[in-house]
């Protein structure tokens, strides 16, 4: 998911949120969870009425594997990277983290390659250093932000040379 948030008056810069697309809320994902730890019981607790008695303790053992399973699935959807650009420079920042990467606006240029695995990356390249950007996007969404960086890039440059 991209979310631009065009300068606000005064400060002359635009940032860019990328996130990777969750529908699934914390408590949403509590509710998954309870409904299937409850359905495998129901069925456990079936199968050893007709006489498997080591169900019900398979149901308890895989309802913790696949609660655990997708609580880090859920937690891997909170990355995202946060793009700042403004006259001078564009910052690329890595969420939850502290990597922060720094490129001179007017030197900057953003394109797609070709991947290993057939999808395209999207590379921010300056002075002989390459950053990928937005590796959890879909493809569509790669190219829509190829093209906004694009357009804002020039716009900045515009500016500083008009």
């Amino acid at each position: 998911m991209i979310v631009l948030r065009p300068a606000a008056a005064g400060l002359p810069r635009v940032s860019i949120w990328l996130r990777p697309n969750r529908t699934l809320s914390r408590r949403g994902l509590r509710r998954l969870i309870m409904l299937l730890v409850v359905l495998a019981l129901a069925v456990a607790v079936l199968g050893a009425w007709v006489g498997n008695v080591f169900a019900p303790l398979f149901a308890l053992v895989e309802s913790a594997a696949v609660a655990v399973a997708l609580r880090v699935a859920w937690r891997v959807g909170r990355r995202g990277e946060r793009i700042i650009l403004d006259e001078r420079s564009l910052v690329v920042q890595s969420l939850p983290g502290r990597r922060c990467v720094r490129f001179q606006s007017c030197w900057v240029r953003v394109r797609l390659d070709e991947g290993d695995n057939g999808c395209h990356r999207l590379l921010l390249s300056s002075h002989g250093r390459e950053l990928e950007i937005g590796g959890f996007l879909a493809e569509q969404e790669r190219v829509e932000l190829l093209r906004k960086l694009k357009l804002l890039l020039d716009e900045v440059n515009g500016q500083r040379r008009g």
